[in-house]
């Protein structure tokens, strides 16, 4: 029988249902050591939190993240918190022993990162950070043709993140609903909220960043603040376009902004070698495009393979082949991976200490971006 891993959650926006729903559904589809167990949830606004409470199914609810990190009937922290909270809830959890699991990016930057880093490794507590997208069985598919050596070697990595839901000039920044447009609660814009998804991507299929050129823009240099009712600079990124050095030798070009209309959420990413190339598509995510070099003459061309067969990644949990599944999946794959991990008491990636190295290429972007010069990732 399963043993229980009892889950605080800190937070109760998107991020806190999507996880919510990973933890639910887990255990109808896969055989594990242990189940997560809905326990609490904590957030200031204890009405909203209660009905979040009693939809999801939490026992309890906690007007203070302190309290619950303290908890004895808490085993695992999830923090889905504006992201200048991570640092402060990580360690004390920590303190306390918790496992520990965090929304992205990991920090607000790299030195906040290194103190969480820092305090879990020190604690020895399990940790993980929600980059979501390696679970997707496309995605999870490729690392396993890149890995098989099959494209020989890389020549280009080439990623884009495209959204369009801040254009309009009179949106508000900051409050609950709109902190990742406040430079103090999400430490930059688009840099961290979607490059960071593609940089973490990237660095797990194509291995570790060297140096990177970057330059960044704020379209909309002024907004009315929500919490002050002042209109406030804006000191976020709205777009970003990095191009970066792999420890591998190939070159990466990055493009994210949320000023494309007529995108809401498209994330794509190429990767060239000598034999092979390989692109994804999250609008198309149960499909992975290869062009293999190897076919035979007339033949040769792109394919697009359906990843929904029982032999790909993670599909032999869910339905019959040809049947697709979608990005609420991702993260139910994510707590499967933590549990067996948990269970063997093994590393469940990215950890802190992966999601610290997509950090340092965060930083490094926007340093690059202020400097107008090459930037090394340390």
């Amino acid at each position: 029988m399963a043993k229980p891993l009892r889950i605080g959650m800190i937070g109760y926006g998107f991020m806190g249902r999507a996880h919510s729903n990973g933890y639910k559904r887990v255990s109808d589809f896969f055989d594990l050591d242990y189940t997560p167990v809905l326990q609490a949830v904590a957030a200031r606004d204890t009405a909203k939190a209660q009905v979040f409470a009693d939809r999801w199914g939490y026992k309890r609810v906690e007007s203070d993240w302190r309290k619950l990190v303290a908890a004895d009937d808490i085993d695992a922290i999830d923090i889905c918190t504006p992201n200048n909270l991570h640092a402060e809830i990580a360690i004390e959890a920590a303190k306390h022993g918790k496992a520990i699991l965090c929304e992205k990016p990991l920090a607000m930057d790299v030195a906040e990162g290194e103190r969480m880093l820092a305090a879990i490794e020190k604690a020895g507590v399990p940790n993980m950070v929600w980059y979501n997208y390696r679970r997707i069985p496309a995605v999870t598919f490729a690392k396993q043709i890149i890995d098989s050596g099959k494209l020989g070697r890389i020549f280009h990595y080439r990623a884009e993140f495209l959204q369009d839901w801040t254009i309009a000039a009179d949106l508000p920044q900051g409050g609950a609903a709109l902190w990742r447009l406040d430079a103090k609660a999400a430490g930059s814009g688009v840099t961290g909220d979607l490059l960071a998804h593609c940089i973490d991507t990237a660095l797990w299929l194509n291995g570790a960043v060297t140096n990177v050129t970057a330059m960044t823009e704020t379209f909309v240099k002024e907004r009315t603040h929500q919490l002050t009712g002042k209109i406030e600079p804006v000191e976020i990124d709205d777009a970003c376009s990095f191009l970066c050095h792999f420890k591998n030798g190939s070159l990466g070009l990055f493009e994210s902004t949320r000023y494309a209309r007529g995108h809401k959420a498209l994330y794509t990413f190429e990767i060239n070698g000598e034999n092979m190339s390989l692109k994804w598509d999250l609008h198309d995510l149960h499909r992975l495009q290869v062009f293999d070099y190897a076919d035979a003459g007339n033949m040769r061309g792109w394919k697009s393979i359906h990843v929904t067969d029982g032999d790909h990644p993670y599909m032999d949990k869910w339905w019959v082949p040809g049947l697709a599944i979608g990005y609420e999946h991702s993260f139910v794959h994510q707590v499967a991976d933590f549990l067996v991990a948990f269970a063997k008491k093994q590393p469940a990636h990215p950890t802190f200490r992966d999601a610290l190295q997509t950090q340092r290429v965060c930083d490094a972007v926007l340093a690059s971006a202020k400097s107008h010069q090459w930037v090394d990732v340390g």
